[in-house]
């Protein structure tokens, strides 16, 4: 729903931020890598996830589009939720988690409070080849635009349906490439 919010900083905390944008005050949760990444600024620009509970509306921010993604992607995990991941990325940076899910490091992953040895074997199972960040330079490749199927993948996870549900459509989907994102999401729809 937001990409990213942009204003001043009102409230830092190592967990939380309140930031000020257009007159209205954001409350907005962190983890220690971009509160590291903000403790010294008045005025920031945030990457953020929204996240509608049952309860409540609860805001995420990220002082890189990098960290957001990642977030994002361990959220697809099934047993890791938004508290657990925020817990992860607050202990690891995404380079550091993408080492340790590349080399199958249980033992790093366990270090995190409230990580086991299942859910360390769950995460390295299921971002094993999902992080792109390329070895030689550590960070992920720049890219402005998303491939059709990325972006028809996007719009299905938007639509509600599981991630995993979504790519498994559009892997079955006959010379994919040559279709436009929009056939691409009907008939990933068909093949549901």
């Amino acid at each position: 729903m937001f990409a990213y919010l942009e204003g001043e900083l009102d409230y830092k905390s190592p967990s939380l931020l309140y930031m000020s944008v257009g007159g209205v005050g954001y409350e907005i949760n962190i983890t220690l890598q971009t509160y590291s990444k903000v403790q010294a600024l008045q005025h920031c620009r945030l990457y953020t996830h929204l996240q509608v509970r049952e309860d409540a509306w609860v805001l995420y921010g990220f002082a890189d589009q990098d960290e957001r993604s990642t977030f994002r992607q361990l959220l697809g995990i099934n047993g890791v939720g938004a508290a657990t991941a925020r817990i992860i990325l607050s202990s690891l940076t995404p380079d550091e988690l993408e080492r340790a899910v590349a080399h199958e490091d249980t033992r790093t992953l366990e270090k995190v409070k409230g990580i086991g040895a299942k859910t360390a074997q769950r995460i390295i199972l299921e971002l094993k080849g999902k992080l792109l960040r390329t070895e030689k330079t550590g960070s992920k490749p720049l890219s402005v635009h998303n491939t059709k199927e990325e972006d028809a993948l996007i719009a299905l996870v938007n639509l509600g349906i599981g991630k995993t549900m979504a790519e498994n459509a559009i892997k079955k989907i006959n010379d994919a490439s040559s279709l436009t994102v929009e056939e691409l999401i009907k008939q990933a729809l068909r093949a549901l």
